[in-house]
């Protein structure tokens, strides 16, 4: 049993590996490096605000708008876990405060941010709690989607270029060899 319960909290093969996996299951994912990119984006914006329960829905509603990867959307929500969404809510929370200016007139830490969630009436929780956090994560979330973009993006189209020359090598051909055009085509 004890075994068990060490292997949950801290696995053998490391915290990192699951984080690994996503990134590469996002890698190789037959969409264009827009599509992929737009779709993780809209995971991880949707990854930052409160609507726990609803980080997929959300996030597959954004990628089809901005006609992004439904998969990678989902697979990206996943930046929003049990580790990282205290500070996720407790960083929205904050950033939410400042952009509103409201000053509280007391440290919330995550753990009461969650006890209010969990304890209060929707209607109680507006203006406290759930109105700073979803300004926070707006700005949050916007902001590490761009960033999110960007960085898939490159590494998409880097993955998929390394693994065109690694094809054409495999096939003999060399990744700087274009096919000759035959008389009367005109695209390569």
């Amino acid at each position: 049993m004890a075994d068990r319960l060490r292997e949950f909290f801290w696995p053998r093969k490391g915290l990192t590996r699951p984080a690994r996996y996503l990134a590469k299951r996002i890698l190789r994912l037959s969409a264009s490096p827009h599509a992929v990119a737009a779709g993780v984006a809209a995971g991880i914006f949707s990854a930052f605000t409160p609507l726990l329960g609803f980080h997929i829905l959300l996030a597959m509603a954004l990628a089809y708008l901005m006609a992004g990867n439904l998969l990678a959307a989902a697979l990206a929500t996943a930046i929003a876990n049990p580790l990282t969404i205290p500070l996720i809510a407790l960083a929205t929370f904050r950033v939410g405060e400042a952009l509103l200016g409201i000053s509280s007139t007391e440290a919330v830490t995550a753990g009461e941010l969650f006890h209010r969630l969990e304890h209060l009436e929707l209607s109680e929780l507006w203006q406290p709690v759930l109105k700073p956090m979803l300004a926070g994560a707006g700005l949050l979330g916007v902001l590490t989607a761009v960033i999110a973009y960007g960085a898939t993006r490159f590494a998409v189209r880097s993955f998929k270029a390394r693994r065109h020359a690694r094809l054409l090598e495999r096939a003999g051909l060399s990744s700087h060899h274009t096919p000759a055009l035959s008389p009367g085509d005109t695209t390569l």
